[in-house]
């Protein structure tokens, strides 16, 4: 049976079997859920259908959060980019457009697939997406990056959290812009370490990062930090895949990010008691 409890158990594994990452995680999944390998792709492939029509459906048209914050964003982002004046150039102008869409579905209570939250569903499939539209990967390509995603994901809660009320977030748009840039590296034909290598520069630039969702709700500035973090996650695969070395592993950095995290206070930890939240503006618009 295939399984590890930490990066270094899984780098050890790709070794010894000279594996992806991807192909590590779906065995895993195969032989702890007792499931073929069909079946494990199959999920998945559900999974990847549902990001893609949430990252699409708002760029044609826009959807109105339930607390009336956003809606429209994504909309207004394709259109600048279709229009050719985007400065991002093509796979981040399209990454952003995707992540704030999805955030939008989520806030007017679409479906979404938590990746690994509500609050930070946008970052991977707007990755993923706008690779797989820039570089023609195929529809296997994406369900295995998917696969790897979920890998960093399932360590990330395994060894720390994936929760804003628990480690601000950086445990949130963190972990998922770690997930989006663990999978574009081996996308981009990058190797196991190197993908780990990027999940740590990830939540290196991001330690310390605040939940603070005005009024409460899972809208602003959730939707510009995860277009944001599209932007952090396609950097740090960049490095990962230029040799860019890490001096501290995905595990040390995963346990800094949860033991920076439990040190936030409370009122910066997704109360709306603090930060972004607290503001006069926002408090203004909440009443």
């Amino acid at each position: 049976m295939v399984d590890f409890k930490n990066a270094e158990e899984l780098l050890s594994i790709c070794s010894q079997s000279g594996q992806k990452i991807s192909a590590v995680m779906k065995q895993r999944e195969c032989d702890l859920g007792e499931i073929t390998m069909e079946q494990a792709c199959g999920r998945m492939q559900k999974a990847l259908a549902i990001m893609r029509e949430a990252a699409m459906t708002p760029l044609e048209k826009s959807v109105k959060s339930v607390g009336g914050l956003i809606g429209g964003e994504a909309g207004k982002l394709e259109q600048h980019r279709s229009r050719g004046e985007s400065i991002c150039g093509a796979v981040l102008g399209r990454g952003i457009a995707y992540a704030m869409a999805v955030l939008e579905v989520n806030a007017s209570m679409g479906v979404i697939v938590a990746a690994p939250t509500a609050g930070s569903a946008g970052i991977v499939p707007g990755l993923l997406l706008a690779l797989q539209e820039e570089y023609c990967f195929t529809e296997e390509q994406l369900v295995d990056a998917l696969f790897h995603a979920g890998a960093i994901g399932y360590l990330a809660m395994r060894n720390a959290t994936v929760a804003g009320a628990v480690g601000g977030c950086q445990a949130e748009v963190g972990v998922a812009a770690a997930m989006a840039a663990g999978a574009a590296v081996e996308l981009m034909g990058g190797q196991p370490g190197q993908s780990l290598d990027a999940a740590a520069t990830v939540l290196m630039n991001m330690l310390g990062l605040v939940c603070d969702p005005v009024g409460g709700l899972v809208e602003y500035p959730c939707q510009n930090r995860n277009a944001a973090r599209v932007a952090n996650a396609l950097i740090a695969a960049e490095l990962a895949l230029s040799g860019v070395r890490q001096l501290i592993p995905f595990d040390e950095m995963l346990d800094t990010m949860y033991q920076v995290g439990k040190r936030i206070p409370y009122e910066l930890r997704e109360t709306a008691l603090g930060g972004c939240a607290a503001s006069p503006s926002a408090c203004r618009f909440c009443h």
